[in-house]
């Protein structure tokens, strides 16, 4: 099982998210209320935390306990979120570009243009696998 599937997990009710994090039950309730965290909830409407949950309650606590009011909790968390977002992006165009020049790799080896008639492949067969 993936770590990210592991972390979303909704594994822990609000009494052990107390003892976790050391807030009290109002406090995580009204931080659910403001839309910083979105708990699970079972078929009995009973919220269950998951390890995401906790460690963004934690990273709340934090900002708060240095002296960073609510609305500005709200825009650091938002602006991290953004950041992860983009480094997310750029993971997957960095990604794309090598498979990209993976593949103008092995089209120059496979077409061999300076000794005609040494392509491996021909032009017909070579245009399945790539676009020109």
């Amino acid at each position: 099982m993936r770590d990210a599937i592991r972390r979303n997990m909704p594994l822990f009710p609000i009494g052990i998210v107390t003892k976790l994090t050391e807030l009290t039950p109002r406090q995580i309730r009204y931080y659910e209320q403001q839309g910083l965290i979105r708990p699970s909830r079972t078929e009995g409407n009973q919220r269950l935390f998951s390890f995401n949950d906790v460690d963004r309650l934690l990273r709340i606590k934090s900002l708060i306990e240095k002296g960073i009011n609510l609305a500005g909790v709200k825009e650091v968390l938002a602006r991290e979120e953004q950041l992860l977002e983009a480094r997310k992006e750029a993971e997957k165009a960095r990604k794309e570009l090598s498979e990209r020049d993976v593949r103008r790799l092995v089209k120059r080896q496979l077409m061999v243009p300076d000794r005609p008639g040494s392509a491996l492949l021909t032009q017909g067969e070579l245009s399945r696998f790539f676009r020109h």
